[in-house]
């Protein structure tokens, strides 16, 4: 995997440049202290994680990820953040996000979410997901509108954290048929990505299992 890192804490950048590189699946091909940066190279290099900083000068990570969206670089985003970046992280996740961790986290566990994003899944750090959840400003699906059984299903799946192969193995579909479910899904509750269909998932229906 090909890594660019983004922190304007040059401490932070080279701390996790040095971890990162000790494991042998992964680049870490730049590192960048602001947002502009990061345009200024994805615009013109190909990376496959781009691991973020919410909070930046010049750009900040709500910025970037806007920004590449409506450029149509492709490239999947894991946040870094603290415990005070709920509006940052929303709007973030908002603009294409795949999700997003803890700075304090250790490397094991960066690593991890880092591959989890790689492999289509949806990371949101468990430590703080109930208060930024509560924060979301999503609106209930109204009760004229019926999820079926295949599609709550797989809006489970999702909420789990599987990609579409996973789920694919687990409810016995095809991936092109988990794809089309997800488009309903996104349809009828008037959402953008699978990162969205996660936290409502998480925020309207695990609860109430």
């Amino acid at each position: 995997m090909r890594i660019l890192i983004a922190d304007d804490d040059q401490l932070i950048r080279e701390s996790l440049q040095m971890m990162l590189d000790a494991f042998d699946d992964i680049e870490v091909v730049k590192t960048v202290s602001n947002g502009i940066d990061v345009m200024d190279f994805l615009r013109d290099n190909s990376v496959d994680i781009l691991l973020l900083d919410i909070r930046m000068p010049l750009m900040d990570g709500v910025e970037v990820t806007r920004c590449l969206k409506e450029e149509g670089i492709d490239v999947k985003i894991l946040i870094l953040t603290t415990f005070t970046d709920h509006d940052y992280i929303y709007h973030a996740i908002q603009n294409g996000a795949s999700g997003y961790i803890l700075k304090s986290r250790g490397i094991k566990q960066i690593y991890q979410a880092i591959k989890s994003i790689e492999a289509g899944q949806v990371v949101l750090d468990t430590t703080m997901a109930t208060t930024l959840l509560s924060a979301t400003p999503y609106k209930k699906i109204d009760q004229a509108i019926d999820l079926t059984e295949k599609e709550y299903a797989i809006l489970k799946c999702i909420g789990n954290g599987l990609n579409n192969k996973e789920i694919s193995k687990t409810l016995f579909l095809s991936e092109g048929t988990i794809r089309n479910y997800i488009s309903q899904l996104l349809l009828k509750l008037s959402l953008r990505d699978r990162t969205q269909l996660a936290i409502y998932y998480v925020k309207y229906c695990e609860e109430a299992e």
